[in-house]
């Protein structure tokens, strides 16, 4: 044989071909009929993947042969050719593969544990306002590892340590926000960002890197490992506190251990489950106070959940006025309206999806902007309009051809004066250059040229025709 080609995975994990891109790139050069090779030589069953079920290192060699092109194993006492005991012994050779590599993962995560147990740093990102200190094994100081650097002798163990002061201090700043003045997550992030200070990876600030620092106890000097479990690169499962693996004072401490406790008193009351007659109990008591009640003066109430959850909670801030006995001063039932449009908007996507995968299409959905890749080539938004009314000017209907992200058609559903069904379709292509459209629904506008009844229309425009070549 000559070897005309190699695809390697240096230093890759066989559990999965996710990160593998040898051997991704060497089954789509098979399929693709541009490998130019008639056989494919593995070193043994166990280089081809140490995948958890077996069937999948199967299914990979399957697609070769498929492709006429046959796998040999070049270090097994077997012939790979298709008999009885080749294909036991090749299923067998798999299960062991697999078994090696939890067996494996045991000793090495029995291996972290105990070092974790001992009060060295077992990896993960180091954190904002810390750093690793690599020690000898006396536990003498070698060197701060930088970002990128790891430990080259075996022997040698890792530690963390304070950071510059200036880090620090941020620190112990986001603990007296958090504690004292209980500002939220967010608007710590927020100060932060406008005083140019960077996060660890230098990016800016957000509500979740912020509770990274409030949440994790190695900044009180713990020691700890097996906060989220991830063995055999399967599912990120978070464990309980139970299931950690700890050594508290192992490190200097940044906040005491009172200071983080204090901060996980408020967090836990942040996260607390009220029930609904709780929650009901204190807006009551918010109303009796402030004698009115908006969105906003829930939001900045000491000791009241947030007006979103009132409205995940209920249905709309309507709802838990009503069951309190509470009227607004100001009629909101516009508000009602628009969450039942909103609603009835997602039900006519899914719909109109469905329609143009019936047809054969291959559609793709981007629900935050309502943005449908059709056939990956066409892009369409979809809009719904509503009604507007007032004194003056009666009824109309605003259409917004400009927001982003743009489309090479943009379809309009205009609803009916009352807001409560379709009326019709406005199917816009981008080349028009429309940007804002105030229709007062007169039968005389040429905007009317781009009406339709139903969206048929698209069918029209989406589907495809087979080509044939007379020979």
């Amino acid at each position: 044989m000559e070897v005309v080609r190699t695809y390697t995975d240096d230093g890759k994990s066989g559990l999965n071909i996710q990160n593998r891109a040898g051997l991704q790139q060497l089954i789509q050069d098979v399929e693709d009929e541009t490998a130019g090779v008639s056989a494919i030589l593995v070193y043994d069953v166990s280089r081809w993947g140490r995948f958890q079920d077996a069937d999948e290192s199967a299914y990979y060699e399957y697609r070769c042969r498929r492709a006429n092109i046959n796998v040999h194993y070049c270090a097994e006492p077997f012939a790979n050719d298709g008999s009885v005991s080749s294909a036991l012994l090749k299923t067998l050779k798999r299960t062991m593969a697999g078994e090696f590599s939890r067996e494996l993962s045991v000793k090495v995560f029995a291996g972290m544990c105990r070092l974790a147990e001992l009060g060295f740093r077992q990896g993960g990102r180091t954190g904002y306002g810390l750093r690793r200190l690599l020690i000898d094994p006396d536990g003498k100081p070698k060197t701060i590892l930088t970002s990128g650097q790891y430990k080259s002798i075996s022997t040698d163990r890792v530690v963390l340590i304070p950071g510059p002061p200036e880090e620090v201090e941020v620190v112990r700043e986001i603990y007296r926000r958090w504690i004292d003045t209980n500002e939220s997550m967010a608007k710590i992030a927020a100060a932060l960002n406008q005083r140019a200070i960077t996060n660890e990876i230098g990016g800016p600030w957000t509500r979740y890197t912020v509770s990274e620092i409030l949440t994790n106890p190695k900044y009180m000097g713990s020691n700890v490992t097996n906060r989220i479990s991830f063995k055999l690169q399967r599912k990120r499962v978070p464990n309980p506190p139970e299931m950690w693996v700890r050594r508290d004072g192992a490190f200097q401490s940044i906040v005491s251990a009172e200071t983080f406790k204090r901060a996980q008193d408020v967090l836990a009351e942040c996260n607390r489950r009220y029930t609904n007659d709780e929650l009901l109990e204190l807006l009551k008591g918010l109303l009796s106070r402030r004698r009115e009640l908006t969105g906003a003066m829930i939001n900045d109430a000491d000791g009241v959940p947030c007006a979103r959850l009132y409205r995940e909670r209920f249905g709309g801030l309507l709802e838990a006025y009503r069951r309190i006995g509470y009227t607004p001063p100001r009629d909101y039932s516009f508000r009602d309206m628009t969450e039942a449009i909103k609603s009835s908007h997602k039900e006519r996507v899914a719909t109109l999806v469905a329609d143009l995968r019936h047809t054969g299409a291959t559609v793709s959905l981007d629900e935050g902007a309502d943005l449908l890749t059709v056939n990956n080539e066409v892009h369409l938004r979809y809009l719904t309009v509503r009604c507007c009314r007032d004194g003056y000017s009666g009824r109309r209907w605003f259409f917004n051809f400009d927001l982003l992200p743009s489309a090479d058609i943009t379809i309009a559903a205009r609803m009916s004066v009352q807001n409560d069904f379709v009326m019709d379709y406005y199917v816009v292509p981008r080349c028009e250059r429309l940007k804002r459209v105030i229709y007062n629904g007169n039968k005389g506008s040429s905007f009317n040229v781009y009406r339709f009844a139903d969206l048929s229309v698209l069918t029209m425009l989406i589907s495809r025709t087979r080509l044939t070549e007379d020979t």
